[in-house]
């Protein structure tokens, strides 16, 4: 996919939001059976912005009420779909006798660059519709889309004037999907961002993943003269071309060699265009003398971990994969359950964060089967429950949900975070969201106390029953549960003050 690491499954190392470029990606690595990450001091809560009123952010002295309200409509959010979709899709992920490669099949494989455009002439997804890939969207609940406009291999997913290694120059489809799904995410009321590979490009001369390097004569470049010439050029047309609500998000993906000079005429182009653009934090690694990144970006973005308290003070979004792949494998059918599925949108919520969930669409436009199932099941739930996630704010408790193995380590010798899934709590003025997994049999249920004075309690899926709340020195205790959990995975009770 994009990041420095793993594009596996749910990693069991800890991550900053920039982790090291020298790890392998998905096709490399092996599968984790847990669900979060190691935190770097287990006993330690992450450090708040050190300035409230002037946050950390893509826009200079930008106030915390600017921020607020520029920040809005992805807070409220929650629930996003990300799409890595793009000419790796022809291979499906085989090269040789490997099978388990994915969107990174170029680079792991190191595969020329005449050899790899040659599957561009295969690439024709007729079979794209962008009506029934919003749809999919909005069946799950989620509220916006981030699709890759360019990954690493270069491969633009639009009509670009910089680069002939674009979809509708160097494939028989001849069209650009951006533009059809630009038009409908405005039709249907679904914002749109774009992924964008700034540093890493291994057609068009740009770097390589550090854990190989350019392996074909092919990609040298000047990076300056890549940067200037390819990079700032697309930046400048994905920020034009698609109306002045597209991209309602730019997501960069795995500096590498980038300079923070190259890095500034990249954002500047930004700024030019569309000041005040929300963007990721990892456009360039670079650090000032104090070792603070030069360009946080607005968000932070664990990829396939849940921070186990969050990151009070930033906004943040996981990103994971539905199965051990970002980009389509034929072969891959290692897919996340519905019930982990909600469970991690739950959980992430409860920590003040966003979801942004992957699905990697064949080489014909479909999006697998498999995708589509789950995300209808987890639009089934929030059609019942997304009153505790969209617009919802973080728990009022500061404890940790989980334990760290006092025995297993990442690699980095950090011992990793075990969660425990029984409950969770988000919050809104008004209303606290008890999310329940593990369904009491005694009909009550006890939680850390609550500051403000609660003056009932009552579940989403079924209103009509009479629950009783008691506060007290020893917590908080809902009684007069009905013995059956009314959602087998989450079950969630309204407690209003």
């Amino acid at each position: 996919m994009h990041t420095l690491i793993s594009r596996s499954v749910v990693l069991t190392i800890s991550l900053l939001p920039l982790a090291a470029a020298s790890a392998k990606p998905a096709a490399e690595a092996g599968p984790s059976p847990t669900v979060q990450a190691a935190s770097p001091t287990p006993t330690a809560k992450p450090t708040p912005t050190p300035d409230p009123e002037h946050p950390a952010s893509s826009v200079p002295g930008e106030s915390k009420a600017q921020r607020d309200a520029r920040m809005g409509w992805w807070r409220d959010a929650k629930f996003g779909m990300f799409v890595h979709w793009g000419v790796y899709s022809v291979p499906a992920g085989t090269h040789g006798t490997n099978t388990n490669y994915g969107e990174w099949i170029m680079n792991s494989a190191k595969i020329p660059v005449a050899e790899y455009r040659g599957y561009a002439k295969e690439f024709n997804p007729v079979k794209f519709d962008a009506a029934a890939f919003v749809a999919a969207a909005k069946s799950a609940g989620m509220n916006y889309i981030v699709i890759t406009a360019k990954h690493h291999d270069g491969f633009a997913m639009y009509d670009s004037k910089a680069s002939d290694w674009n979809i509708v120059r160097a494939t028989p489809y001849g069209k650009d999907p951006l533009k059809a799904l630009t038009e409908e995410c405005r039709k249907q009321g679904m914002k749109l961002g774009f992924y964008y590979s700034q540093d890493q490009d291994w057609n068009n001369g740009g770097s390589a993943a550090a854990h190989g390097g350019h392996w074909d004569k092919a990609q040298d470049r000047d990076m300056d003269d890549y940067v200037d010439h390819v990079a700032i050029p697309q930046v400048q047309e994905l920020l034009s071309n698609y109306g002045k609500d597209t991209p309602a998000v730019i997501w960069w993906d795995t500096p590498i060699s980038l300079t923070k000079e190259q890095a500034a005429r990249i954002n500047e182009a930004v700024q030019k265009l569309r000041p005040g653009l929300i963007q990721n934090n990892r456009l360039c690694h670079d650090k000032n003398a104090d070792g603070v990144p030069i360009f946080r970006g607005d968000t932070e973005t664990p990829e396939q971990f849940i921070p186990p308290q969050g990151y009070p003070g930033r906004d943040w979004e996981t990103c994971m994969t539905l199965n051990d792949h970002w980009g389509y494998n034929s072969h891959d059918d290692r897919w996340k359950s519905t019930e982990s599925i909600i469970r991690n949108l739950c959980d992430i919520a409860s920590k003040g964060g966003n979801y942004l969930l992957n699905v990697g669409p064949d080489s014909h436009g479909e999006i697998p089967p498999e995708s589509l199932k789950r995300l209808a099941e987890v639009g089934k739930w929030m059609k019942v429950n997304g009153e505790a996630i969209y617009g919802s704010g973080p728990t009022p408790f500061d404890i940790l949900q989980g334990s760290y193995d006092p025995v297993k380590k990442d690699k980095k010798g950090r011992p990793i975070f075990i969660p425990e899934w029984n409950w969770r709590i988000s919050s809104k003025p008004g209303h606290y969201y008890l999310m329940v997994f593990a369904w009491p049999t005694n009909g009550s249920i006890t939680i850390p106390k609550i500051s403000q004075t609660l003056k009932g309690a009552s579940l989403l899926a079924d209103p009509s029953a009479k629950l009783t709340v008691k506060q007290d020195a020893g917590g908080t205790t809902v009684s007069g549960l009905p013995a059956k959990a009314p959602d087998a995975i989450a079950s969630v009770i309204d407690l209003t003050y």
